[in-house]
């Protein structure tokens, strides 16, 4: 669980922000005036305009239209409090390298915890890829300027620790570290090779969707700016570079020909009293075969370990991005383009091969994780890349066979990590155990369906989900509404006004309805 007590670094979060400003994880557990009219009557909890991190006219554009689409007034209330949540709340600095004035560097929390994990934070700034255009370079506070900042700061991370997961704030901003890591890592026991510095890194969990993001964040600036320019500076061609040594690497099994057991590139220990805290077999993980087209990865976007290391959903978004960046390196490195195209049509290959396992009820479905022996894990968790998401990684459209049957397994009992009950029905996942459902995994199910019946009981689950505070939680018991996790989830927030915005693209007489 991140319930994790830091040190709030109030007043820092940009030069604009007063020091009297309430600390956000705090706010966010508490109800504020005025309420919305309707039977769930939320709070607003959107921060005072003075006390917000970084304040963007065209979101504030957006949510004025949104209101004159969206009928229900609670309904409203719930994107008007979560979409904007990561440019309210999580920008803690942005600004400039100290080595080169022209190269901007964003610096993007999870929310309650104060470092930037790749993962989240490509996620958080993809929920402003409807508004995201080509401004001037030289603007400050606009999404395109935002997306920057954050590829060439991830892009730098990768080059020095391609491992690793969350770090700290940079040199450049002259914030002060999360000093909680120092102290942990000889109490937990924490063995980490390649090792790293904790004033850099926040955590090193090596995720295969946390790189898998950073290529995520980079097609969806380029997507829409077409600004190769960009991506010709600052080292991004480096990154993936970098990626793709990693990658190779990563493909190398447990044994050699003659049976001798190859030393793994990445070990990761932890003395814990917790399963999914750990890696087995002394920090390599369980074995794995080699050479077989896919990449493992020790953990899961949950940062629980992964039980077979060749975590599906992570391979597909991968192969996805890896294939759709290289139209970006085209410009820069055409060799370097070829071998990423390459790469991911081997793991596609392989994900066919391997990742397809039949199932004794659903038939033949995509796995949660292979070893390539023939071992497989059949579950879903609701942490993205998950096996539901496969269409919005892009991997697969939510029309193709084999991921329905996956879906049909993935929204069922069959499904091990499905939560049920009165007040939410969802994916959940081993992090916090069974019980606990995700809301993000509704808005997955929802983002991923074309059935109106489906979307319209979605909506309805997740608004009767808040515990009353009017934001999305990380968690929730599927019988208690009151027992949650995290009362300031970015992240899940996003991802909640996002889901409101492709409905308005895609479906909005969905959203001119009422919902009490």
């Amino acid at each position: 669980m991140k319930w994790i007590q830091l040190i709030v670094i109030a007043g820092v979060a940009t030069a604009d922000v007063p020091s009297d400003c309430p600390a956000y994880d705090n706010y966010a557990a508490q109800r504020h005036p005025p309420y919305s009219g309707g039977k769930w009557k939320y709070p607003y909890q959107r921060p005072e305009a003075r006390c917000r991190s970084y304040e963007v006219p065209e979101v504030e554009m957006t949510l004025k239209k949104a209101k004159g689409m969206i009928k229900d007034g609670d309904l409203y209330r719930l994107f008007l409090n979560t979409w904007p949540n990561t440019v309210d709340t999580t920008i803690l600095w942005h600004g400039r390298a100290l080595d080169n004035a022209d190269e901007e560097l964003a610096f993007v929390t999870t929310g309650d915890i104060h470092a930037m994990w790749l993962r989240d934070s490509a996620n958080q700034l993809q929920s402003y890829k409807p508004i995201l255009n080509i401004t001037s370079h030289n603007a400050t506070n606009n999404i395109a300027s935002l997306y920057r900042g954050t590829i060439n700061l991830q892009s730098r991370y990768i080059r020095k620790f391609p491992y690793c997961n969350a770090f700290q704030p940079p040199p450049d901003s002259k914030l002060p570290l999360a000093n909680h890591k120092r102290g942990l890592l000889a109490k937990r026991g924490d063995t980490v090779n390649p090792p790293y510095d904790p004033s850099v890194v926040w955590e090193c969990k090596y995720e295969l969707d946390s790189i898998s993001a950073f290529l995520q964040l980079s097609w969806d600036y380029y997507d829409v700016t077409k600004d190769t320019e960009f991506f010709g500076k600052y080292g991004w061609a480096d990154a993936v570079k970098t990626i793709l040594k990693l990658a190779n690497d990563m493909m190398t099994g447990t044994y050699t020909e003659d049976g001798h057991v190859n030393k793994s590139p990445y070990q990761w220990f932890r003395d814990s009293n917790s399963a999914t805290e750990t890696v087995s077999n002394g920090g390599t993980g369980n074995p794995v075969a080699g050479n077989i087209g896919l990449v493992r990865s020790f953990f899961r976007p949950s940062d629980d370990s992964t039980i077979y290391q060749y975590f599906i959903p992570a391979n597909m978004m991968f192969s996805r991005f890896l294939k759709v960046c290289a139209e970006i390196m085209q410009t820069i490195n055409k060799d370097t383009a070829s071998e990423m195209l390459t790469m991911a049509w081997g793991i596609e290959s392989a994900i066919e091969k391997y990742g397809i396992v039949k199932h004794p009820k659903f038939c033949d479905i995509y796995a949660y994780e292979v070893d390539g022996f023939g071992s497989h894990n059949f579950m879903d968790d609701a942490n993205v890349p998950s096996l539901l998401s496969i269409p919005h990684i892009g991997f697969k459209p939510n029309s193709d066979t084999v991921y329905r049957r996956t879906r049909e397994f993935v929204l069922s009992r069959s499904n091990p990590y499905f939560g049920f009950g009165p007040v939410l029905n969802s994916t959940g996942g081993p992090h916090l155990g069974p019980g606990m459902a995700w809301p993000m995994g509704v808005i997955m199910q929802t983002m991923t369906s074309s059935d109106d019946d489906e979307i319209v009981h979605g909506i309805k689950q997740l608004m009767g989900a808040t515990s009353g505070l009017g934001l999305i939680h990380e968690s929730v018991n599927t019988h208690d509404d009151q027992r949650w996790t995290r009362s300031w989830f970015a992240w899940a927030n996003g991802l909640f006004g996002q889901m409101i915005l492709d409905l308005l693209d895609r479906k909005p007489h969905l959203l001119a309805k009422s919902y009490q």
